[in-house]
């Protein structure tokens, strides 16, 4: 591919400083380094991920709205963790996280390690423990316009 035929196909990366890199030919024949704002193909199999996760999301939020399973659930799978990824970054073992994926025992938890599972996910406490009145099919980014 030549410099000037890398694709530049914004979708995901409009309003955020990150871009992908890649590698085409110059006008010299040589391989040279070039921002990207994404490309068309690519976009589509992200979305179709992302429609996936959120369909994945709203099933869990639904079961949490049931009592079958803890928000701490719906969290793992918004934030794209699992329960060892969740302790291996919060310092909670795999046991307590586990256990806390039951409705009743996260019910029971303390602040403190709501507070080191809040942190590893990038979320406040008040939001770990509850999940959104809205399926996460319908809430839109605002950033973008795409569906989160």
């Amino acid at each position: 591919m030549k410099v000037d035929e890398v694709p530049q196909d914004l979708k995901f990366f409009k309003g955020t400083v990150i871009r992908d890199l890649s590698y085409a030919v110059d006008e010299n024949g040589n391989y040279k380094a070039v921002q990207s704002d994404g490309w068309a193909v690519k976009n589509d199999a992200l979305q179709v991920t992302l429609d996936g996760i959120a369909e994945e999301c709203e099933e869990i939020r639904q079961q949490v709205l049931r009592h079958e399973v803890s928000p701490l659930a719906y969290h793992l799978r918004k934030g794209l963790m699992d329960e060892g990824m969740l302790a291996d970054n919060s310092g909670v073992s795999k046991r307590t996280v586990k256990k806390l994926m039951d409705f009743d025992h996260f019910a029971e938890a303390d602040d403190d390690t709501l507070g080191k599972i809040a942190e590893a996910l990038r979320i406040s406490v008040e939001q770990l423990k509850t999940v959104p009145d809205q399926s996460p099919l319908t809430q839109t980014d605002t950033n973008n316009g795409n569906r989160i």
